[in-house]
């Protein structure tokens, strides 16, 4: 990739340092699985698709409390996959995620969601997602079944744009009876993203991860997310909540999953979302009091 190089117009690649032996503000890692994913996916190949995306843009942000610059921000690479060992995957992560208080996971598809909230010891689970992810067996459309499975309440379990006709009565059953939350696509209409992430974030606890399932947004705009269907939450929304998550002290991890960058539309704007969202993460954290 060709790009001009201006002193005066630092690109966010340039936040990211190489080193993982001290302590940062926010850390980025990438977890390639696909293989049990539902649909045919290369969404292991996606990290490294979301880092050259990374390079699009700069640093700067019309909050004015927002500051990258004063963040130590680290980009420790991949860590092992889960597909092949998913506990060796977890150990990885938690050892990594100790050295950061944010910690993102770039996915990858969903079923490292479970590996995340696993490793962080997170107590309270926030998906941005279009679907719940409760289904039976091991794959992306399983990890919120799993965990609480595992242990973590449902009680503390909160998704965001559950979306009408991509899942079933029976899931939904599934949902209602593990004491989830459930704020589907339709609410999204009427209350603005603080107040939905108010919501969420006083049911979730003080530990809690994000699941950014980039389905969740309108196809034009992730094209490269098999499941995702018209009618989505917008590129605008997305976000917002990524900002928010990135504020909220509460907040220890987060993942953005679901992307198969090999099926990207030819302006690459899927993994340029995915992208905008770690940045808004960021941008959002520096303003933490």
């Amino acid at each position: 990739m060709a790009l001009p190089h201006d002193p005066l117009w630092p690109r966010a690649a340039s936040l990211f340092s190489a080193k993982a032996d001290a302590s940062c503000d926010v850390m980025i890692v990438g977890v390639p699985a696909s293989r049990t994913s539902l649909s045919p996916t290369s969404a292991h190949h996606t990290p490294d698709a979301i880092r050259n995306a990374l390079l699009r843009y700069s640093t700067a942000h019309s909050d004015q409390r927002v500051n990258l610059e004063k963040l130590a921000l680290v980009d420790v690479g991949n860590i092992s996959s889960p597909d092949d060992d998913e506990s060796k995957s977890i150990a990885e992560l938690s050892a990594l995620a100790k050295k950061s208080s944010l910690v993102i996971a770039l996915g990858g598809d969903n079923s490292i969601t479970y590996t995340g909230v696993k490793a962080t010891d997170a107590t309270g689970l926030i998906t941005l997602d279009a679907h719940y992810d409760l289904r039976d067996g091991v794959s992306n459309g399983s990890p919120v079944r799993r965990l609480i499975e595992a242990g973590l309440s449902g009680k503390k379990v909160v998704q965001i744009g559950i979306a009408d006709f991509s899942n079933s009565t029976e899931y939904a059953k599934r949902a209602k009876d593990y004491g989830i939350t459930v704020i589907p696509r339709s609410q999204l209409r009427s209350k603005s993203a603080e107040e939905i992430w108010a919501t969420a974030l006083s049911i979730a606890g003080d530990k809690v991860f994000v699941d950014f399932d980039m389905d969740v947004c309108d196809r034009s705009v992730v094209p490269a997310c098999p499941a995702a269907a018209p009618g989505g939450i917008s590129a605008d929304e997305l976000r917002q909540f990524a900002f928010l998550a990135g504020a909220s002290r509460s907040v220890i991890g987060a993942d953005i999953t679901e992307i198969d960058s090999a099926k990207d539309s030819e302006d690459e704007r899927t993994v340029r979302l995915a992208a905008l969202a770690i940045l808004e993460m960021i941008a959002g954290f520096s303003t933490r009091s």
